[in-house]
């Protein structure tokens, strides 16, 4: 299972960390796992064209963890974005992703 814990302070989103794998189906074919993976890149390096330095992130191996530097118009909708359409897969797989928000 793919687990995503989002910590907000204040409602600002503040760290994001995902752990783990879908399981979906074997590896090179997990459509959970993609589709997770392409939101998470997309998101990143959105954010990144805008402003190198309003996100650092850290990419271990069973862990990949993203965090906002500044937060302002551009990451917050963004970040929105990636949220809602993680949510949206975690809905569709709810025994491959399941997302839990944290407060600082």
């Amino acid at each position: 299972m793919i687990k995503i814990v989002v910590v907000r302070n204040n409602d600002e989103v503040k760290k994001i960390n995902f752990y783990g794998h879908a399981n979906y189906s074997s590896f090179g074919n997990d459509i959970v796992c993609s589709a997770a993976s392409s939101i998470l890149t997309t998101s990143v390096n959105a954010i990144l064209t805008f402003g190198k330095d309003y996100i650092s992130y850290e990419e271990k191996k069973d862990n990949f963890e993203i965090v906002v530097n500044e937060n302002n118009d551009i990451v917050d909708k963004l970040l929105k974005n990636m949220l809602a359409m993680l949510d949206e897969l975690a809905r569709s797989y709810p025994k491959n992703v399941k997302i839990k928000e944290e407060e600082a």
